[in-house]
Formats: structure tokens, C-alpha cells, sequence
């Protein structure tokens, strides 16, 4: 039976197990009935058919209406944001609509301490040797970068010169500024620890308020949904060489929204369920497109968990991780939300939604999760086990992990739970 056909058919029977008996459902906490949520059921979508069931049957076993709800102390969901409530990753688009309009408050010495901050003195992995083929090293491209930026710094005027952003585009310096800086965060992250390479995007605020992040961050989503889905490539060039030599990057770009998890957010809030974010962008970033109403998920900018940079007493962004904060990855996820939100409802939340190695810990931290959604990108790793788990328990009526299938080529869910990867035609379950 091919995978469509069967989701419907398992949906159909689930559905019909909870309509048993009834105006009753079947609480997975405790096994006893509880009454059905008068709260609206998901929409269809493109969901996989069993994980659209499997979460309505949640939100009706623990939202308003089933015997154990108090409002007092609701059930709460926790959602990563990048590739998981969005298509792509909002933090990486912001850096590229942020250097191709020059949108820094950094000076040159605060930029370049910005970009050399935790970053070992060792060469970047193979991958990013320059086109000669040789090493590269923070100490060989940051002071490319910081010298083509000390250009625009004094040229442009969004800076503190007096041509104009076409004007500048047709320096060398520019090209050699971006494409350097592009290439710089992808090899940072190819080459050493999450702890390292997450962080050091937020940096490029420095400078900055919160209302200047969140107005570049509209800024970049309108821009973004115009964008086509496709790899871009940037190389720097060759007539300014400098230390690093000629070096190239290769990104997805075209964000999309995805009215699945807007629907999501909306249905669990309706049925008392209180929504947060987790993520590993900046925190003012993901405060701006969760919660903006042009953006469609319309979660409170209070509910967001993500990473933090040390603020001067005008509210002026440092280039500083914020003392006595974990990193909203990893770890330090689980970490995050036992600070703030097991601390303040007392227990640990009853839904938890995912893509990568960076949420595989808040995904099996919690023995309150009853349900994990898992966006299928083909991940590895342990996040690679947790989706063989909800591939071997598909359609069983008690199966935690959900794994929810998506086309990189169309930027959207598709009802099964096979990805498929941008450039090919068919979708695998997992990697």
C-alpha cells in the first residue's frame, strides 16, 4: 500500500478509535477517558495524515475539556524555530540580507573583535580551502574582511561615508566583504563545535537595539518570501586575494513560511495549551517574525527562549554572550527550559517540536513529553535514531515520535514522512 494510502487509512481508524464510546477520547497519561476538546481539529494541510490524528488526539487528551485540565497549570508546547516552525533558518537569511545592504552598527575594531571571538587558531576543514586548494584560518580571512569592511565603513552612506549602496557595490571591497563573511560562518560551523559556531552569528548585532534587529528581520522576511528556492553561490574576487586567497560559499536560500505550524500554534493556544519557542538564532530576531501578526504564528514575543548577547544601559547589543545564560542549543536547550519554564509551571512540557541534533536533548529530557515531532531533513545522529523509532512506530496509537516529511524544492510539508532534498525528484524516510 503505497505511504499515502496508508496514513489516510490509519488516520480514518484512529480517528475512529476516538470517537469510540462516544464523546470520549483516551487520556495516554493515565488511560482513563476524558472528554473531547470543543476545540477545532487541525487543519488538513499537507500533514501526514497519522501525525495530524496523533496530535489531535493530544491537544484533546490534555487541552480544555479532558478531566485533568486546570488553567491554573496548563500544558505547554515547546517548538524550535529554524526548520522546524519555518521552511530554512531566518537567522542565516538576516546575516545575508544584512551584508548585501550593509545593515552593521559594528565599527571595523568592534567587527573584527566580533569575528575572531572563541574561534581556534587552526584551519578550517578541507572543504573551505581556498581555490588554490590551500588552508584557511581565522587569521588569514579575518583581515580581509576587516579591511574591505574599513573601506565601506568610510564610503558608504549607511556608515559613515557619503556614496551610495550602488555606488559601493561596484567596489571590489564589497563583494570580497560578503562573499568572505558568508564563507566565514559556513566554515566555522563545518569545522568546530556548535558551542562555537552558534553564537558567533549573533555577534554581527553589535551595535544595534532591539527595535533595529527586529526592523532587519521584517526587512529580510519580506525580501526573503520573494526569493526563489535555490542554492546560491558567492565567490570573493580575485583582485582582492588578500591573506585568504580567492574563496566561494554555497547556501539554500528562498525562507518560507509554513501555514502547518501556524495553524499549529494557533490550535494548541485555543485549546489552553501555552506555545514557546526555544531556538538557537538571536533572541530578538525570533521575537520578530513569532510574533509579528504579518508573519501568521502570533505567538506572545514574551514566549521565546532563544540566544542571549550582553545590552549596554541604552539597550545597545554587545558582542558579548550573555553572562550566566546557556546557549539554546544542545544541551543547553534542556537547560534553558528547566530554568524558565519547569521552574515556573513545575513540570516539563507535554509536546515537544524539532528537526536537528540541536533539539534531539529537549526531545528525550523530559519524562512530562508525551508527543515529539521530528520535521524530516535526513539528519544523522542521534535526531537520526529518534526518527527510525517514529518510522518502526508509525501508526501505533501510542507512538511518541511523529515524523513529519517536507520538499526542500517546494518549501513545503508533504502528507507522508519521507523528505525530499532540494535538486531531487523522490523522498527517502531517513538518511
Amino acid at each position: 500500500m503505497k505511504q499515502k494510502q496508508k496514513s489516510l487509512l490509519i488516520a480514518t481508524l484512529l480517528a475512529a478509535a476516538l470517537a469510540a464510546g462516544g464523546c470520549a477520547t483516551q487520556d495516554p497519561r493515565a488511560g482513563a477517558p476524558a472528554a473531547q476538546s470543543a476545540v477545532q481539529p487541525l487543519a488538513q494541510g499537507r500533514w501526514d495524515a497519522f501525525n495530524r490524528a496523533r496530535i489531535d488526539a493530544l491537544i484533546a487528551a490534555h487541552g480544555k475539556g479532558s478531566p485533568g485540565y486546570d488553567a491554573r497549570k496548563p500544558p505547554y508546547a515547546v517548538f524550535d524555530w529554524d526548520n522546524t516552525s519555518i521552511f530554512l533558518d531566518i537567522e542565516e537569511a538576516v546575516l545575508v540580507y544584512q551584508l548585501q545592504n550593509l545593515r552593521f552598527g559594528a565599527t571595523p575594531q568592534q567587527l573584527d573583535t566580533a569575528i575572531r571571538l572563541n574561534i581556534p587558531h587552526k584551519a578550517f576543514n578541507a572543504p573551505f580551502n581556498n581555490a588554490a586548494g590551500q588552508p584557511v584560518d581565522i587569521d588569514k580571512v579575518a583581515p580581509d574582511i576587516i579591511e574591505s569592511y574599513t573601506w565601506l565603513y568610510r564610503n558608504y552612506s549607511g556608515l559613515k561615508g557619503s556614496q551610495s549602496l550602488e555606488q559601493v557595490k561596484a567596489s571590489p571591497h564589497y563583494q570580497n566583504f560578503v562573499a568572505k563573511m558568508r564563507y566565514l560562518y559556513e566554515a566555522i560551523g563545518d569545522s568546530f563545535d556548535h558551542a562555537v559556531a552558534y553564537p558567533w552569528v549573533t555577534y554581527h548585532f553589535a551595535g544595534m537595539t532591539e527595535a533595529q534587529v527586529r526592523s532587519l528581520t521584517a526587512d529580510t522576511v519580506a525580501w526573503q518570501l520573494g526569493q526563489p528556492i535555490e542554492k546560491v553561490r558567492w565567490t570573493s574576487p580575485a583582485a582582492l586575494p588578500g591573506r585568504a586567497g580567492v574563496v566561494s560559499v554555497n547556501w539554500k536560500n528562498g525562507l518560507r513560511l509554513v501555514p502547518e505550524m501556524q495553524d499549529l500554534y494557533a490550535r494548541m493556544r485555543a485549546a489552553g495549551f501555552d506555545v514557546w519557542v526555544c531556538s538557537a538564532s538571536f533572541v530578538d530576531v525570533v521575537k520578530e517574525i513569532s510574533s509579528n501578526p504579518a508573519y501568521g504564528y502570533n505567538n506572545p514575543a514574551d514566549r521565546v527562549l532563544a540566544m542571549e548577547l550582553e545590552r549596554d544601559a541604552q539597550g545597545v547589543i554587545q558582542p558579548e554572550f550573555r553572562r550566566g545564560y546557556a546557549q539554546t542549543q544542545g544541551k543547553g536547550k534542556t537547560q534553558t527550559i528547566e530554568r524558565f519554564l519547569v521552574s515556573r509551571y513545575g513540570y516539563g512540557p507535554v509536546f515537544v517540536a524539532g528537526d536537528s541534533e540541536g533539539d534531539q536533548n529537549m526531545m528525550q529530557d523530559f519524562a512530562d513529553t508525551r508527543a515529539v515531532l521530528i520535521v524530516n531533513r535526513l539528519r544523522a545522529s542521534d535526531i537520526g535514531k529518534l526518527s527510525g523509532v517514529a518510522v518502526q512506530t508509525y501508526g501505533k496509537a501510542d507512538a511518541k515520535y511523529l515524523l513529519q516529511g517536507r520538499d526542500d524544492n517546494a518549501g513545503v510539508f508533504v502528507a507522508s514522512q519521507a523528505h525530499t532534498p532540494l535538486g531531487a525528484k523522490e523522498g527517502k524516510l531517513l538518511k
